[in-house]
């Protein structure tokens, strides 16, 4: 190793050079074969003019060929925000693959709403069908953001325009975002963009908006009304939803980013071995697996990487601290590393890579014991205990802690809370509830953390707290419509999920309550397709982890 890196070093001084490229004031001395392995361009040139011996090159600044020149000699190349274009434009010039691929993946790792359009166009530009795919699938998954905020949205190209805008995958809560977004591209250049009206209007699906938004916004348009085959295409759409009555036809309904998942649970006081998809576009929900692998019942799942992770629980009687894992790709469970001890009504988070089981109930006690489960070496270890002892606990995550708030103690439920450092491996009390509560729900979402519903002396509970972790206060938001307990929940498009669970009256539930945080409004949607009680809620990405079910 020593030797190659005198060898490198040597070269890169200009040791055994038979070669310069003359850069504006400045020679480069390289080795022709060394040159030749990397680059295309030289190799042809070397075999054109093997003579050759200075090659002056026009239209490539110092700087960029230092970082060719160090590629050629190291394999290696640092890019940067600030020279990944010009990088990039001098690598296809000379045909250096290596450098093409680093920034390739570099442009891929930093796709954001404000870059996304000048990386798809980049991708265009040159040919490369994997960063093309890349950034036409995060332009997809955030439309709503890069038509808002994207300085390049419109730069788009009529075409590339359409060929977003026509695609089920186009990820918009409101097909009124479509329709706002081809407004704002044509009104960027009326006079040359006009004649494109009727063709990028024609993939806005006016089905899928309401009358009342047809008739406010839409048939008054300017654009509209200024288009006489168009404005007779709206009323014709209009007059056909006044009809027939339909609200939204499904089969034209756009494909959402993420999709909520229930897992498991018990329904008929039997383990559930059940996977219900729910789709917010359509408000529907689907069974998606449906066999024979027996589930524990009061165990907790949760998502982590493409894999649900089934952990404890209740199975033939015994409590477990077995943990299987679900694979979306494969639609497989599979085992995966048991916890150091046995738990069930445990309480589960994943946090930057790891899983966390936290409390429990083991057969005599509440535990106070907590451990977290790296996937990467399939291996469970020990972290410090709670300060309580808390089974049928509620905990989330925000700002990268843990949290963990009230539960049950010999069947008396605790208003107490606990925040987890895992920099420091520590818990700290917090502010407890007002209401003491277990087989609750909790999630965090806008640095702040929902607490819902659940069970004390008996008696379920509607009422809903809010914790500010900034403060370390807490506040009621509205009461669900009903009191319930053992319930999945999940944040999905900034709205709360309810989903499942037990009532006051001991039965479970079908119903799905959705909490619009903005509003402090709930409302029901779709029901599930069994009763479910004790269900686990994963949120999941639907490309590429949940495109294999069918929606």
């Amino acid at each position: 190793m020593a030797d190659e890196m005198v060898l490198k070093e040597a070269l890169m001084l200009g040791e055994m050079s038979d070669f310069v490229i003359k850069v504006r004031d400045r020679d480069f001395k390289m080795n022709r074969v060394i040159l030749s392995n990397s680059s295309a361009y030289f190799r042809d040139l070397f075999n054109n003019k093997p003579q050759m011996k200075v090659c002056r090159l026009l239209n490539v600044s110092t700087t960029i060929m230092e970082l060719i020149v160090e590629y050629v000699y190291t394999q290696s190349v640092l890019v940067s925000e600030n020279n990944v274009e010009l990088l990039l434009e001098a690598a296809e010039r000379f045909k250096i693959k290596g450098i093409v691929q680093a920034c390739c993946d570099f442009l891929q790792q930093r796709l954001s709403t404000n870059n996304c359009i000048w990386i798809l166009t980049l991708a265009d530009r040159y040919l490369y069908p994997d960063l093309k795919e890349k950034a036409c699938l995060f332009i997809l998954r955030y439309f709503e953001d890069v038509a808002q905020y994207c300085p390049e949205f419109c730069h788009l190209s009529a075409k590339q325009l359409e060929r977003l805008i026509e695609k089920n995958e186009l990820n918009v809560r409101q097909e009124s975002v479509v329709f706002e977004a081809v407004v704002h591209w044509i009104n960027h250049a009326p006079a040359k963009r006009h004649n494109h009206l009727v063709r990028l209007m024609g993939k806005v699906r006016f089905n899928l908006m309401s009358n009342d938004y047809l008739h406010n916004t839409v048939i008054v348009n300017n654009l509209v009304m200024g288009n006489p085959k168009f404005f007779s295409m709206v009323i014709y759409i209009m007059k056909n939803l006044q009809m027939s009555n339909l609200e939204s036809p499904l089969a034209t309904a756009r494909l959402p980013a993420q999709v909520l998942l229930a897992v498991g649970g018990f329904n008929d006081n039997l383990p559930a071995n059940v996977i219900e998809l729910y789709n917010v576009r359509t408000d529907c929900w689907k069974t998606v697996y449906n066999k024979d692998d027996l589930l524990p019942y009061y165990s907790r799942c949760v998502y982590h990487d493409g894999f649900i992770y089934c952990i404890g629980g209740i199975l033939d009687h015994l409590f477990v601290s077995n943990v299987t894992k679900f694979n979306l790709a494969t639609q497989i469970w599979e085992e995966a590393g048991s916890m150091l001890e046995a738990r069930a009504h445990l309480s589960v988070v994943a946090l930057n890579g790891f899983i966390y089981a936290l409390g429990g109930w083991n057969q005599n006690n509440a535990l106070r014991s907590a451990e977290r489960f790296e996937p990467g070496t399939n291996q469970w270890r020990g972290i410090a205990s709670m300060e309580h002892r808390r089974s049928d606990a509620a905990a989330a995550t925000l700002q990268g802690k843990v949290y963990i708030f009230g539960g049950l103690q010999a069947n008396m439920a605790i208003s107490s809370a606990e925040c987890y450092n895992p920099a420091t491996n520590q818990w700290a009390w917090i502010t407890p509830m007002a209401v003491p509560r277990g087989a609750m729900g909790a999630i965090g979402y806008n640095d702040q953390i929902f607490v819902i519903g659940g069970y004390n002396r008996g008696n379920r509970l509607a009422s809903v707290e809010i914790y500010n972790p900034a403060t370390m206060t807490w506040r009621m938001a509205a009461e669900m419509h009903y009191p319930c307990s053992n319930f999945g929940v999940a944040l999905l498009e900034e709205k709360l999920y309810v989903v499942g669970g037990i009532n006051r009256e001991e039965l479970q539930l079908s119903t799905v309550w959705c909490f619009d945080i903005q509003k402090n409004w709930w409302h029901v949607v779709k029901d599930l397709g069994v009763p479910h009680g004790a269900v686990s809620c994963c949120l999941v990405e639907r490309i590429p982890h949940a495109a294999g079910f069918t929606l």
